[in-house]
């Protein structure tokens, strides 16, 4: 077994910024979270929530997914000049978690952990030196992985997919084969595909003034590219027109619709009419533009009088791209961000809204993770979680409701297929530490580095000193972990063409 600890189209719908008054039913709760010093009240213990009883009839799920989005970069989260006040309701109307994990902290890994419920390192959907899939890449999640659509699509579901996969872009890897009734997005990051020998800035800087033409992306509809370079600049409104669309043509039945968003990660676009509105700047509009989209579907999903019938999670995939500078996000008092098994890396926001049955204006410290999306909405569904390989989601249903704790008690932290870190409760052990894009080379620790994350979540004060019993519990954990992977070949390595 091998050590994973030293393993190397068109629509009417108005899409500008709401209006909001005093009165207004979108600000109201944005009001609440501000005088009451930006968040929700806090609920002390589970006991003191009066709550429903978990709604015994199948509810719709939802998930909607960012890229590249900071743990401190919603209003919600404590962004002084960011507005989500959609994001901001969902949060006073439901539970907002403070320790929320992707399962990874790069695009391909983290999306493939989502849907399958399993640690990347399992489906071989990670990789040492292709850290995610590009369009020269010949593979993509293996059929054999039971996917959140096939399990919903198998309990009775319509499902559609809707913007970034980054699963696999051949025929044989995009979302209608695995069970996703339709799809409408782009098969991978948006900066993919960039255009050679035109006059445009060169590297970084790309980035730092994006035009559309300098990225030959398609937006693909089911299997085939409608069209190339996608129009980026008024994605996130199309993204939303289509969620839109499918909850009006699925209101009689149960559906699943996964909204990944493109953005904000790098190239930076959004619609004429939220050019200039952020004070946050270009990363702002992006992410105001997003909220909006949101707000557009929480209001369709109220006017078809589901929302007693429709959970919806919202998170990203992994923390904020900090070498764009004011192009990228923040990842708050946390450490680091997109690329590292640091907290910035890996801790996101999350939001969970289904009225009536989660309890509205709570704050969950419990752990969690995008995995647990996985367990938790296929059981919703009435469907099969697989018991025939190994699950990593548990079931969030008690956090949700406040019945109950989580059943999560550790996070593994993994940077491609190498085990770097460990939660167990509060405490964090870093075997292999290594900073984000451009920070540098790993480095084993001998005796593994250890934060307590409650005390200490920007992991500045290293305990292990203190309590050698900590890490042998942590060790404990680990060893059993390794008992029972079974680590797939990479997907991400071969490349179209390669011969062995």
């Amino acid at each position: 077994m091998r050590n994973c600890l030293n393993a190397p189209v068109n629509s009417s719908l108005c899409f500008s910024r709401p209006q909001l008054t005093l009165s207004s039913p979108i600000l109201l709760p944005a009001l609440l979270l501000l005088v009451s010093g930006g968040f929700p009240a806090p609920v002390a213990h589970a006991d003191e929530v009066s709550t429903e009883a978990v709604s015994t009839e199948r509810p719709n799920v939802i998930v909607i997914f960012a890229d590249d989005l900071g743990w401190g970069d919603l209003s919600c989260y404590g962004h002084p000049t960011i507005r989500t006040p959609h994001l901001d309701r969902m949060a006073a109307e439901g539970v907002r978690f403070t320790q929320f994990y992707s399962g990874a902290s790069v695009c391909t890994p983290s999306r493939a952990a989502l849907l399958t419920g399993r640690l990347p390192v399992r489906s071989g959907m990670c990789s040492d030196r292709r850290r995610v899939l590009f369009p020269d890449s010949d593979g993509g999640l293996p059929a054999s992985e039971v996917t959140l659509a096939e399990a919903l699509k198998d309990a009775g579901y319509a499902t559609t997919c809707v913007g970034k996969w980054h699963l696999g872009h051949l025929p044989a890897y995009l979302p209608t084969q695995h069970g996703f009734d339709s799809y409408f997005g782009v098969p991978y990051s948006n900066d993919m595909d960039r255009v050679a020998g035109q006059a445009k800035p060169k590297g970084r800087a790309i980035f730092l003034d994006p035009k559309v033409e300098y990225w030959n992306v398609p937006l693909m509809q089911d299997e085939q590219v409608i069209e190339r370079p996608a129009e980026q600049t008024t994605i996130t409104r199309r993204y939303a027109e289509r969620a839109v669309s499918f909850i009006r043509e699925n209101k009689e039945r149960p559906f699943f619709l996964y909204l990944a968003h493109n953005l904000p990660h790098v190239p930076l676009f959004r619609s004429p009419e939220f050019e200039g509105t952020s004070r946050r700047g270009l990363y702002g509009d992006v992410i105001e533009e997003i909220d909006a989209g949101i707000g557009r579907i929480l209001d369709e999903v109220r006017a078809q009088k589901l929302e007693q019938k429709t959970i919806v999670w919202f998170t990203s995939d992994n923390g904020p791209w900090l070498i764009f500078g004011d192009h990228g996000g923040s990842a708050g008092l946390l450490r680091d961000g997109k690329g590292c098994t640091y907290e910035g890396g890996m801790r996101e926001p999350a939001i969970a809204w289904w009225p009536g049955t989660i309890p509205g204006g709570r704050i969950s410290h419990e752990l969690a993770t995008t995995m647990d999306i996985f367990t938790t909405s296929v059981l919703l569904g009435g469907g099969q979680v697989p018991n025939d390989r190994e699950i990593d989601g548990v079931d969030l249903r008690p956090a949700l409701t406040g019945t109950g704790p989580s059943p999560r008690k550790s996070v593994f932290y993994y940077r491609g297929t190498r085990l770097m870190a460990v939660r167990l409760g509060p405490w964090k052990a870093h075997y292999i530490t290594q900073a984000a894009y451009g920070g540098g080379k790993p480095v084993t620790h001998d005796v593994p580095v250890l934060y307590h994350l409650e005390h200490d979540p920007s992991e500045r004060h290293d305990r292990a000193a203190d309590h050698p019993e900590v890490l042998a519990e942590i060790a404990r954990v680990v060893e059993e972990h390794r008992q029972r992977l079974k680590p797939l070949p990479t997907q991400l390595e071969r490349r179209i063409g390669q011969t062995d």
